[in-house]
């Protein structure tokens, strides 16, 4: 059984977060149970490093987990393969076209080794909003038309802080992640947790503290 500190428990919506160091070990990252998803409470989550990771059925965990996995533009690495697709009349990448259905794509879409999403409707509706009120943003790939693959995340400052993505063909969340990079100004993204896509591209894992003071730079 898991030991949960009575700090970490937001009964109101005017209870800060824990001190960041506080964290668990295990579940890694592990630094508050409950609370809203409201635009306040993911917009102060953001900035300490922290945010919402939790099934459908349990109340909204929120996490800021060590280490912590990134790309930046110096880092990214494109294959051969990727560089032809790339330069290529394959795709077209469009941002903010339709972020509602990158969301619900990445809610939706079958993935390896993987039953289910963390991606529940409330978590659909709360960041619908953030985009709405300018603080989500949608990378979108597209093949003659059709919507085959992107990503979304929220941006602050020289952040982006990547939530999901999702591929309906080879290569297209690949493609959007490279224009993400490539084609706006953020200096570094958040990639969260650790995972072979993002790493084969370049993502790597830095200190929670590291990765905190990075934040006090760029936001």
């Amino acid at each position: 059984m898991i030991n949960i500190p009575e700090e970490f428990i937001l009964h109101s919506p005017n209870i800060p977060f824990a001190d960041i160091d506080l964290a668990l070990e295990e579940p890694n990252g592990l630094i508050a149970i409950g609370g809203e998803l409201s635009t306040e409470r993911l917009l102060e989550a953001y900035k300490k490093g922290i945010f919402p990771w939790y099934s459908e059925g349990e109340p909204v965990l929120w996490y800021s987990p060590n280490p912590r996995m990134v790309i930046t533009k110096d880092k990214l690495h494109v294959s051969k393969s990727l560089t032809k697709i790339l330069h290529s009349n394959r795709f077209e990448v469009r941002i903010n076209h339709n972020f509602e259905q990158v969301i619900h794509q990445c809610k939706t879409v079958k993935r390896k080794e993987q039953n289910s999403t963390w991606i529940d409707n409330d978590m659909v509706n709360a960041y619908t909003q953030l985009h709405h009120q300018g603080h989500a943003h949608s990378i979108e790939v597209y093949k003659d038309t059709q919507l085959v693959g992107g990503l979304y995340g929220v941006a602050m400052g020289k952040v982006f802080f990547g939530e999901s993505m999702f591929s309906c063909e080879s290569n297209a969340s690949k493609v959007a992640l490279v224009h993400l990079l490539r084609n706006t100004d953020y200096q570094l993204i958040d990639c969260q947790v650790e995972n072979p896509h993002l790493k084969s591209l370049g993502a790597f894992n830095i200190e929670r503290s590291a990765f905190i003071k990075l934040l006090k730079d760029l936001l």
